[in-house]
């Protein structure tokens, strides 16, 4: 073969290896997806919390007594207020938990009113608490340092939560007796207390104080009983 048929080969052979390359590399299917950054992001929707219970407000004759504990979860509807999203009005729907030991008898005369009983040393019991489960309306005003990038960040919220006791038990238990009161006209059922919530990334510290008492017009021994509650825990936050 002469070099002039191989030099006409080559250039009618070409254009063709030319022409399949370009179509393979137009149905060639990337290797990776594309990433793209949510510009309209929103933060820290879901929650989750534990929380230690602290009785305030109590006379000389009321004491804190064992273990007091709480659980919370729910959904924050966050809403951005400004151009970069770490500016934040929170609105969400919650349920929470909450058990109180102390010394303070809740039970029933016989004709259906409630008796109200400090428990003095010589009573010889083994649980005296009372239970709340609630639905909570949190709102909060949000400043963080996220970015459409960044899921590690501080966060400081602060605000309000409405709440609603749906379901009250006080349980007293001895060696002889179990005493169990679910209806207490003298509950103040509806809840309202400020929140302050601060930390980083997963460990964030959750401060709940109530500003109304569990139990209106009660008094023990001619003290006012406007049992309140300091809430101190962590919450974690997801989204």
């Amino acid at each position: 073969m002469t070099g002039k048929k191989i030099i006409l080969i080559l250039l009618f052979v070409l254009p063709l290896l030319s022409n399949s390359q370009e179509d393979e590399d137009r149905y060639k299917i990337p290797d990776t997806i594309p990433f793209t950054i949510d510009s309209l992001y929103r933060e820290d929707q879901f929650y989750a919390g534990f929380h230690f219970n602290l009785i305030t407000n109590r006379p000389s004759n009321i004491s804190q007594e064992s273990f007091s504990g709480g659980l919370n979860l729910g959904f924050i509807r966050d809403f951005p207020l400004n151009h970069r999203r770490n500016v934040a009005i929170g609105v969400g729907l919650g349920w929470s938990i909450n058990t109180y030991g102390q010394n303070l008898f809740i039970g029933k005369n016989e004709d259906g009113s409630t008796v109200f009983q400090s428990l003095d040393d010589e009573v010889d019991y083994s649980t005296n608490r009372f239970t709340t489960q609630l639905v909570e309306a949190p709102i909060e005003f949000r400043w963080r340092t996220s970015t459409p990038q960044t899921y590690k960040f501080w966060r400081i919220y602060g605000g309000f939560r409405l709440g609603y006791i749906y379901h009250f038990r006080s349980r007293y238990l001895d060696d002889n007796q179990e005493i169990i009161v679910n209806d207490v006209s003298e509950l103040d059922r509806f809840r309202l207390g400020t929140t302050f919530t601060f930390g980083y990334n997963t460990f964030n510290f959750q401060f709940y104080y109530a500003l109304n008492p569990f139990f209106k017009d009660v008094a023990v021994d001619g003290n006012s009983i406007d049992l309140s509650t300091l809430k101190i825990g962590l919450t974690f936050y997801i989204l």
